[in-house]
């Protein structure tokens, strides 16, 4: 099926083309984290407040980020999320 280039406007979210891509991103919100990971936002919080002090943490004023690849590691080290 063919779409016209009107329709595929409204299908396709125009993006700004100096956003960094979540896949290249250092540190990542919670909802980022939550969609990159696919992982729930409960559960994502539920291993923060479990591991307060891990390294995968950034506060960013009041802002917590997670560390992309520092929480890719966390993950590859558990067996059960």
């Amino acid at each position: 099926m063919i779409l016209p280039k009107k329709s595929l406007r409204k299908v396709l979210p125009e993006r700004n083309p100096d956003e960094v891509p979540i896949c290249e991103r250092y540190t990542l919100s919670i909802p980022e984290a939550a969609q990159y990971f696919g992982i729930g936002q409960v559960r994502l919080r539920s291993i923060i407040h479990a591991n307060p002090n891990a390294d995968f943490l950034l506060m960013v004023g009041n802002r917590l980020q997670i560390k992309r690849k520092k929480f890719e590691a966390f993950i590859d080290d558990m067996s059960v999320v």
